[in-house]
C-alpha cells in the first residue's frame, strides 16, 4: 500500500529536514524521502566536515605560534596526523546525524530510504506529485502527499576535460576523504569553497596555489574584502593569479602530479602541483527526478517558483539549491519554513537575497550582509562608509588576531544601513547583529547608541557605525 501523507518531502538536506519538522509540528503527518543520509551535502559533505577540518587547522596554525602568547611548544613536537583529524571530523558528523535521527524520531517524521521520482496523474493521485521511491532492496514504495517540497540540492560543478577522478583531479566532496595531505595544491576558483579550502590546506603545510577567472578573488564580496584577504593570503605564502582561466586541452596528470596551462590578458601561465581541487560553484540535482511528468519549469537546469517557493505545480513546491538564489543552508532552511507556512494557509515576508548573510570559514573569517559598496552605487545610492580596524579593539589584542576590519556602508540621504563587511576574527559569528539590524530597519546611530560589553569584539561593530559620523572613540 502507499504510504499517505500530508506533507512529502524529497530530500533530507538542512531545507528538506527543517521543513518537515515545522509540518510536523503544524500538526501535518509528514515524510522524507531520502536516498543517502539525512543531512544532505550540509552535513555530510560540506558546512558540518569542511568546518571540522578547518577547526583543526585552525588549531595547528595557533600552536606553531603558541610562543607569542607566551607558551613554549617544540616545533618538532607539534605535527599534524590527518587520520586523527579525519576521525574527529567523522566523529562531529556522526553525533550531529544521531542527533538529527532523534529528531525526526521525535516529530513523528517518516523517513523513506530510497531514490525518489515524481510521478503524473496515476491510480494514487489525479494530478502530478506522487513519489515513486525505489528502495535499497530493489522493492517501489509510493508516497502520496497533499503537498510535495523538492529539497534536493546540489552537487559540484565540473569543468568539461577535468572532470574528478577522486585522485589527481578532486572535487570538495573527493577533498573531504583525502587519505593523506598532498605536497601541494592548485585550487581552480577563488570563489567561497576554493577560498576555504586554501585557508585550511595552507594551515596544514600544503603549498597552495589559487586560479580565478574573475579580477580577484571572492568576486562576490565587497572589494576591501577581497583586497584584504588576497593580502593575508599572499603574506601566508598563497600564490594567487586572477584573471586567467586553465585550459582543459593542456593538462597532463600522472603520479608526478598535474600540469595545466591558464590563459590571460597577459599571456599564457603554467601552473604545477601535486593534485588539483576545481571548485567553480555547484549544479542542482533535478536529473532523473520526473519533472518532465509535471507542469514545472525550469531554467538553467534549476526548478522556477513563485516568492513562495511554490513551483507551476501550485501543489508542489521548491526550496534550497535546487532553486538556486542563495545556496547557503541556511537560506534552504528559511525557504523551508516559508514553504510551510504558505501550504499552511500563511503569508510569509519574502526576505531578499542580500538580506540573507554569507559567511566564510577562512582564516580570517569573513562574514557579510547587505549590498556590496559597489552594488550600493549601481542602485544609485548615495553611500558613506566607515572601517573599524580589529587593531583598534582591546579583545582582538588580547586574542592575538588584529588583522582585519569592520566596514559599514549607510545610505548617506536616509542613514539607512546598506551593507555590513567583516572580515576578522569571528567574523561569521558578529555578522547576526547586523543581519538583525537591517531586519529591523535600526540606524547606525542606534546600533552605536546600544551598549556592547568590553572587552569583546563586538564592540568593532558598534564603533564601526559610529565611526560613519565620526563618533567612534575607538580611533
Amino acid at each position: 500500500m502507499a504510504i499517505e501523507v500530508d506533507v512529502a518531502v524529497l530530500g533530507g538536506g538542512p531545507g528538506g529536514y527543517t521543513a518537515a519538522i515545522r509540518a510536523a509540528q503544524l500538526g501535518k503527518r509528514t515524510a522524507i524521502i531520502e536516498m543517502d543520509k539525512l543531512g544532505g551535502t550540509c552535513l555530510h559533505k560540506g558546512c558540518i566536515p569542511s568546518k571540522s577540518l578547518l577547526r583543526s587547522a585552525e588549531v595547528y596554525a595557533t600552536l606553531l605560534k603558541a610562543s607569542t602568547y607566551g607558551i613554549d611548544v617544540e616545533e618538532n613536537a607539534v605535527t599534524v596526523n590527518f587520520d586523527r583529524v579525519q576521525n574527529r571530523k567523522e566523529q562531529t558528523v556522526e553525533q550531529l546525524h544521531g542527533g538529527l535521527q532523534s529528531l525526526m524520531a521525535k516529530h513523528g517524521i517518516t523517513i523513506v530510504k530510497g531514490k525518489g521520482r515524481i510521478i503524473g496523474p496515476s491510480i494514487f493521485s489525479p494530478r502530478a506529485g506522487t513519489v515513486a521511491v525505489e528502495l535499497a532492496d530493489g522493492e517501489m514504495e509510493s508516497v502520496v502527499s497533499k503537498h510535495l517540497i523538492i529539497a534536493t540540492g546540489s552537487r559540484p560543478r565540473q569543468i568539461s576535460g577535468l572532470e574528478a577522478d577522486g585522485k589527481l583531479i578532486l572535487t570538495s566532496d573527493d577533498a573531504l576523504v583525502m587519505e593523506k595531505l598532498p605536497a601541494s595544491i592548485l585550487i581552480v576558483g577563488g570563489g567561497v569553497i576554493g577560498v576555504e579550502w586554501a585557508s585550511l590546506l595552507n594551515d596544514f603545510g600544503v603549498e597552495v596555489t589559487i586560479v580565478e577567472a574573475a579580477d580577484r578573488i571572492l568576486p562576490t564580496e565587497d572589494e576591501d574584502i577581497s583586497r584584504e584577504m588576497t593580502r593575508l593570503f599572499r603574506k601566508r605564502g598563497v600564490q594567487i593569479v586572477t584573471g586567467a582561466s586553465v585550459r582543459p586541452d593542456t593538462y597532463t596528470g600522472s603520479s608526478e602530479g598535474v600540469s595545466i596551462t591558464a590563459g590571460s590578458a597577459e599571456g599564457d601561465i603554467q601552473l604545477t602541483a601535486a593534485c588539483m581541487l576545481v571548485s567553480v560553484g555547484r549544479v542542482p540535482n533535478t536529473e532523473g527526478l520526473g519533472l518532465e511528468n509535471t507542469d514545472i519549469r525550469t531554467e538553467n537546469g534549476f526548478i522556477s517558483t513563485n516568492a513562495s517557493y511554490q513551483t507551476n505545480e501550485r501543489h508542489i513546491y521548491a526550496i534550497g539549491d535546487v532553486i538556486g538564489g542563495v545556496q547557503l543552508a541556511h537560506a534552504a532552511a528559511h525557504e523551508g519554513l516559508a514553504a510551510v507556512d504558505h501550504l499552511n494557509g500563511g503569508k510569509p515576508e519574502t526576505v531578499a537575497a542580500h538580506r540573507i548573510p554569507r559567511c566564510v570559514y577562512s582564516r580570517p573569517e569573513i562574514a557579510s550582509v547587505g549590498y556590496t559598496e559597489r552594488q550600493a552605487k549601481e542602485k544609485g545610492i548615495q553611500t558613506k562608509t566607515a572601517k573599524l580596524p580589529f587593531g583598534a579593539i582591546g579583545k582582538a589584542i588580547v586574542a592575538g588576531e588584529t588583522e582585519g576590519f569592520v566596514k559599514v556602508i549607510a545610505d548617506a540621504d536616509t542613514n539607512d544601513i546598506v551593507g555590513v563587511h567583516i572580515i576578522g576574527l569571528h567574523a561569521t559569528d558578529l555578522i547576526a547583529e547586523a543581519t538583525l539590524a537591517q531586519l529591523l530597519d535600526a540606524t547606525p546611530w542606534e546600533i552605536g547608541q546600544s551598549i556592547h560589553p568590553h572587552p569583546t569584539l563586538s564592540e568593532a561593530l558598534g564603533e564601526a557605525m559610529l565611526a560613519l559620523d565620526g563618533l567612534s572613540t575607538a580611533f
